[in-house]
């Protein structure tokens, strides 16, 4: 229970940071595509970089161990890494969101995001334990990691400098790079909520790697992801009997509840409903897209793009960039007018 409402107080900061500091994966790719405003993009660097810092400072001071988090755990599968962004982040541009956009929509009252929420939900339950399954693990298997996958541990063995002081120092150019950009600096309240998103992934795996230790290893050590959690919340909802609440589940109703407030905080509340089927067919295929590429991939835009990325697995840059890239590539297929 303890786990469940940690993930509950982390998310709710997460979707306040997602409405009051417009902190959106496909919306900040999107405007620094198509509108030339690099803002939400650049807070991106404000929310890693704080992440990875704050991580690495745990690591350091013995409240966490970073190489105990899944990102560390299972082998890297580069391939994986990349088909499985590429699917997601070209399910992404189809559907408009990603999990996480998805739930921080919803929450506002955007009814085209739930049925993004629980399509996404059934699909990536459909390829990690469903019929699919099999031929996932067959064609990626997970495996249980051979060596360290962390950027800062490798480095580590090759120069012999201390993981904290390159975490340090790539956490502060992520900042710096944000900052450098005078319309962002202009936004305290888009920079003060990124600061704290990113301070929430941190704490996620803080919390977690405490209550790891002190249940003996029931509790898992995990960061914030919104695509199995998507799948395991909707399986709580309909047999609650037969599942048990998780951090994972405290992070999804959390965001949904911080969004909710803030969209009322901003006036933003309102009921929005498909324009048309051709809209909805694409977004649900999008939706799918997303939830089986999560899967393959082993996280979401946020799990793999901002947890994985603040731990510094190898994983989370590399299916960062196979997401950005994939959202493009559907963003210019729909701009030419594209049909499902």
């Amino acid at each position: 229970m303890l786990a469940t409402f940690l993930g509950l107080g982390l998310g709710i900061i997460l979707g306040l940071a997602a409405r009051l500091g417009q902190f959106c994966t496909f919306g900040a790719i999107e405007s620094a595509y198509l509108g030339n405003d690099q803002r939400r993009i650049r807070l991106w660097g404000i929310v890693l970089g704080t992440a990875i810092i704050a991580v690495y400072s745990l690591d350091l001071i013995g409240q966490l161990d970073v190489l105990e988090t899944s990102y560390h755990r299972i082998k890297w599968n580069p391939v994986g890494s990349i088909i499985g962004g590429l699917l997601f982040g070209y399910g992404m541009g189809l559907a408009g969101n990603c999990g996480f956009g998805a739930l921080s929509k919803f929450a506002g009252g955007d009814l085209r995001s739930l049925i993004v929420l629980i399509v996404m939900a059934v699909s990536s339950y459909f390829i990690l334990s469903g019929p699919l399954a099999n031929i996932r693990i067959i064609a990626f298997p997970a495996l249980p990691s051979n060596g360290s996958s962390s950027i800062p541990h490798l480095l580590k063995d090759l120069l012999g400098i201390a993981p904290i002081f390159i975490a340090t120092i790539i956490g502060a150019i992520f900042i710096i790079w944000a900052l450098l950009y005078a319309p962002l600096r202009k936004e305290s309240s888009m920079i003060i909520w990124s600061f704290l998103a990113g301070l929430s992934v941190a704490a996620a795996f803080w919390g977690t790697y405490s209550l790891n230790f002190s249940s003996l290893n029931e509790i898992p050590v995990q960061g914030h992801t919104f695509s199995a959690p998507l799948g395991k919340t909707l399986l709580y909802m309909m047999t609650s009997s037969a599942s048990s609440l998780s951090f994972p589940i405290g992070s999804v109703l959390g965001v949904i509840i911080g969004s909710f407030f803030g969209s009322i905080i901003k006036g933003h509340f309102r009921w929005e409903a498909c324009d048309d089927a051709r809209e909805l067919g694409r977004q649900i295929l999008g939706a799918i897209m997303m939830g089986f590429g999560s899967v393959i991939a082993m996280g979401c835009s946020i799990g793999q793009g901002v947890s994985a990325f603040s731990t510094l697995a190898i994983s989370g840059p590399v299916t960062l960039i196979a997401i950005i890239f994939g959202s493009i590539l559907a963003i210019r297929m729909i701009l030419i007018g594209y049909k499902p």
